[in-house]
């Protein structure tokens, strides 16, 4: 594996795709705008999924499956939401093709298999699963009703970029159903929680929760609550969001039940997603220059073992034992018992693909009752005592999954800038990067002229915020409360 890949300092971008394609994420298609995930990107994502639908079952929701295609009359019947996807939808308008008859050998539409009614690949399943949920839901005895699908959607991107955005994506989407406002609010909240729990927990990466601002949120909803987190390159990235839909859903869907006291009321609806969006995230908050830099909870190899300076019989004897023990502990482990590649270029590869730790097994080490121990975080190396490894090794997977989220919470703190004027708050967003924590009048029109002006948005009021009163940095009009702005992906 060529390990050269574009620095960080010179190009972030570039970094960025480069880590991706070499350390074999993913891959550009021939479908434009699409990518396809590679094994080792899947083996990832199948670990981030994995951890997530059992949060998600832990508090009680159920997976399901709806269609991809949405019948145009159903996506239209929420208007807000219509309207804020309506640019991102790919149609589908004909079931057949035809051998073109002025083209042999190529094919056309077939003119005459119209469908009657256009069909939207979906970009978000909002109406498929309201439109059913008519049917599941009469009584209060129905509620809550707590579903979670797994699958793939489609939004037209123009400008597309590996895991971050591009035209069809893997994700989750919840949508839940309740009797009252009061119980859709304390769902939102608590699958915002559970995201920041696995983003923090599994991810190794710190978060800010918070509420987005009128002009940023989700398109037929009433509250967006959200988890924002910054990258390497100062810019952030929402992670996930989470929907208070109000009743808009069951009025535009006729979705209704029977309460306690008799009488038929719309039910409270929630909606809340994370995408593979999230491998973007995973990518660039903690790799470098060698390549990535994985959290031993999602790396789908923890520990690599490696035969130096060859492979003989008695090592190939010493590194089964090992990755038995290992395996013992529930520790996921490769062992490297390729003779066709040099040691060096085996520690370059696993540097590239971010395995947390690397044991070279050596005859002169083993001769001391010794095993060369490296971790992927820090570089560190050192010779480690071949008995009780298993404990060891345990154990520095955790001070290892430890030391990147505090890195990262580290690098999160001294970015959160406090400005209180329209020259500071220029300053960062141009030059340090980050969040911009400033009060603004709120106003969509003040928010609209800070983005033309900076390119920077609101990400969100911060939960854990203070009311404090102040003044817009722009218009110099009231504010009672401070909001983290920032370059976002």
């Amino acid at each position: 594996m060529a390990k050269e890949i574009t620095a960080r300092s010179e190009d972030y971008s570039k970094w960025y795709n480069d880590l991706i394609l070499k350390a074999g994420l993913a891959d550009y298609s021939a479908v434009k705008g699409c990518m396809v995930i590679k094994p080792y990107g899947f083996a990832i994502w199948e670990l981030m999924r994995d951890q997530l639908d059992k949060m998600f079952k832990e508090t009680g929701h159920l997976n399901a499956y709806f269609p991809l295609f949405v019948p145009k009359r159903l996506f239209e019947a929420e208007e807000k939401n219509a309207e804020g996807f309506a640019k991102e939808c790919a149609v589908v308008t004909h079931y057949r093709l035809k051998t073109d008859p002025d083209k042999p050998g190529k094919l056309m539409v077939d003119p005459e298999a119209k469908l009657e009614e256009e069909l939207i690949v979906r970009p978000t399943s909002e109406a498929i699963i309201w439109n059913t949920y008519r049917d599941w839901i009469h009584s209060y005895r129905d509620l809550p009703l707590l579903i979670n699908q797994w699958a793939n959607v489609v939004r037209w991107e123009m400008r597309t970029r590996l895991f971050l955005r591009t035209a069809e994506f893997l994700w989750q989407e919840g949508h839940t159903a309740h009797a009252t406002a009061t119980e859709a609010i304390e769902e939102t909240v608590k699958m915002l929680n559970v995201y920041s729990d696995f983003v923090e927990g599994w991810m190794a990466l710190p978060v800010v929760k918070g509420v987005k601002t009128p002009g940023e949120r989700f398109a037929g909803a009433d509250d967006t609550y959200t988890i924002e987190a910054l990258m390497q390159d100062g810019k952030a990235l929402q992670s996930g969001t989470s929907h208070f839909l109000g009743q808009n859903f069951a009025k535009a869907f006729e979705v209704k039940f029977l309460n306690k006291e008799n009488t038929q009321e719309y039910v409270w609806a929630t909606s809340w997603g994370v995408s593979t969006r999230l491998m973007g995230a995973l990518i660039m908050a903690h790799s470098d220059d060698e390549g990535l830099v994985l959290p031993p909870k999602l790396a789908p190899h923890q520990v690599v073992l490696v035969p130096v300076p060859f492979v003989n019989d008695e090592l190939l004897n010493v590194m089964k034992d090992l990755e038995a023990e290992l395996k013992q502990e529930g520790i996921r482990v490769k062992a490297d018992s390729d003779e066709t590649k040099r040691p060096g270029f085996k520690f370059a590869e696993y540097e590239m693909l971010g395995v947390p730790v690397r044991i070279a097994i050596g005859m002169r080490d083993l001769e001391k009752g010794m095993l060369e121990v490296a971790r992927r975080d820090t570089k560190e190396k050192n010779l480690v005592p071949r008995e009780g490894i298993a404990s060891y090794v345990k154990a520095l997977l955790e001070e290892i999954q430890s030391n990147l989220f505090t890195r990262a919470k580290s690098f999160q703190q001294n970015n959160i800038t406090i400005v209180n004027n329209w020259d500071e708050f220029k300053d960062v967003i141009e030059n340090k990067g980050g969040f911009a924590y400033a009060h603004y009048d709120g106003t969509q029109e003040t928010e609209d002229k800070i983005k033309e002006l900076t390119q920077a948005t609101a990400r969100c009021i911060p939960l854990d915020g203070e009311k404090e009163s102040g003044v817009c940095i722009l218009t110099g009009k009231p504010s009672a409360q401070r909001v983290l702005f920032a370059k976002a992906y």
